[in-house]
């Protein structure tokens, strides 16, 4: 476990503040770019292969989820050379069935836990929601933080919290979901960032889509500032993670500029760069479908995730 320390909120100290308008400034300048012709045509299969298929509701079934496994690695058959997504993302209840049945593929399975979404429970049933997960084959973890205790000022508990989580993981990969509508501004966005990047997150994460506004530019722009700065500090790579709201093939691909402008080439792939965002597959590979064909396909042509 990280070493539990008062220096968390020296680290924190250090945080700058955000300039609001400057960052949506810089922002709205990526969503001026074209991407045409091959470039798009490489992005769009970029954008494919980083994206989390997810199912995270009360009705859940096994049927659901199977489907959804085989259309992680079946994205659209009669488009040869497709990649599979990059993971599916369910309940720590659903993960071993996923792992059985993406047996002998590339993608991965991951699970919410910490009582998600709300992650109001206790520590010890968060502790004991992650080892299930994880014992039951999960490869990544996707943990919410106590956003009460964050906007109370309490940021050691939080940092000792995904210290914790961290430690129960094991192996699997921690992505730490700020839920960062719930934070209200870019500067509690950017001291939630520098916390769970110092207190061992393998990704940052923006949502966990039952909030709104849930991943905006400005919002991940600005982890990915924490990201770099972090990075030029230690030499670590955080990943990335916008969830919510990204349900297009033109806003993936201005995100991917910004991730490549803002931290380079090497966070442009599926170990440090995800989509949550089930419906933007179907949006890609309706584009995809076009630029083959020279017209669009009907969504009914599309599984629904």
């Amino acid at each position: 476990m990280a070493k539990k320390s008062n220096s968390i909120y020296d680290i924190l100290a250090q945080s700058p503040s955000v300039d609001k308008v400057g960052v949506e400034e810089r922002t709205a300048r990526f969503q001026t770019r074209s991407i045409k012709n091959e470039a798009k045509w490489q992005g769009l299969n970029m954008v494919l292969n980083m994206i989390d298929l997810t199912t995270l509701e009360g009705k859940d079934t096994p049927g659901k989820v199977r489907q959804m496994c085989y259309k992680a690695h079946h994205l659209h058959d009669s488009l040869k050379g497709l990649p599979s997504v990059a993971a599916v993302c369910v309940y720590p209840s659903m993960v071993k069935l996923a792992k059985d049945e993406l047996k002998g593929t590339d993608v991965k399975v991951a699970s919410v836990s910490t009582a998600f979404p709300s992650g109001q429970a206790p520590h010890s049933v968060k502790i004991d929601d992650t080892k299930f997960a994880v014992d039951s084959g999960a490869d990544e973890i996707d943990m919410v933080i106590s956003r009460g205790k964050f906007l109370a000022g309490d940021y050691q508990f939080v940092f000792d919290e995904i210290a914790s989580i961290k430690e129960a993981c094991g192996k699997a990969r921690l992505k730490v979901i700020l839920e960062t509508g719930e934070l209200s501004t870019l500067d509690n966005v950017r001291k939630a960032s520098d916390l769970a990047i110092h207190a061992g997150a393998d990704f940052i994460k923006t949502s966990t889509g039952k909030i709104q506004p849930a991943a905006t530019m400005p919002v991940t722009y600005t982890m990915l500032q924490a990201i770099r700065d972090n990075y030029l500090a230690t030499g670590k790579m955080v990943g990335m993670k916008p969830a919510g709201g990204i349900s297009n093939s033109k806003l993936a691909l201005h995100y991917l500029v910004m991730v490549k402008e803002t931290l380079g080439e090497d966070w442009l792939n599926n170990t440090y760069f995800r989509f949550g965002a089930s419906s933007l597959a179907n949006d890609v590979l309706m584009q995809m479908v076009k630029a083959k064909t020279g017209h669009y396909s009907s969504v009914d042509y599309f599984s629904i995730d």
